[in-house]
């Protein structure tokens, strides 16, 4: 009984060690979390380079037949939308005069690797831009680098209902 006791009171004492603030995360520091979670970072969800992995040209081609985008389409449709975001963080004012269904049809499967490889590219551009940024530019910007991470979390949600569909999702890999 009076171990227990000891151990009781040495839990207790533990307690506030354990539950001591930690220091609170720089917006630069939750920026970057957020893009990796979307990158290459699994977290609460699948990054998108885990949600691309593994598929050949003909599997990231494949649409259900009722009107849905492929993986391939989703993947050139972040790409683009990467990478105008990155042009508009670097000061480009340049407007986009096409319509967001072209984003995702002008996917090629002959450039899938490609395609693999530039969302990668464009991921790592933008995390380099958010760790070399000023201050103030980095605060201004926060939202836009917000409206990245979401958008990509939402449509890499697509390409894992669409691989799962297909039947080439393994759910070891993180979604059951």
């Amino acid at each position: 009984m009076t171990k227990r006791i000891v151990i009781f009171l040495l839990v207790l004492l533990a307690v506030p060690l354990c539950a001591q603030e930690k220091k609170p995360a720089t917006l630069r520091e939750l920026l970057l979390t957020e893009l990796r979670s979307t990158h290459n970072n699994a977290d609460w969800f699948v990054p998108g380079n885990t949600a691309v992995k593994g598929l050949t040209a003909e599997q990231a081609s494949w649409t259900d037949g009722k009107g849905n985008h492929s993986v391939g389409q989703i993947a050139h449709h972040l790409v683009f939308w990467n990478r105008w975001s990155l042009e508009r963080l670097n000061g480009s004012s340049e407007k986009y005069n096409g319509t967001n269904d072209e984003t995702f049809y002008k996917f090629d499967a002959k450039t899938w690797s490609d395609t693999v490889r530039q969302f990668d590219e464009v991921m790592n551009d933008i995390e380099k831009w958010v760790q070399t940024a000023d201050e103030a530019k980095l605060k201004d910007s926060a939202q836009t680098i917000v409206t990245i991470c979401t958008h990509n979390a939402y449509h890499i949600g697509q390409i894992i209902y669409v691989r799962r569909e297909q039947g080439s999702w393994d759910p070891n890999t993180g979604v059951k």
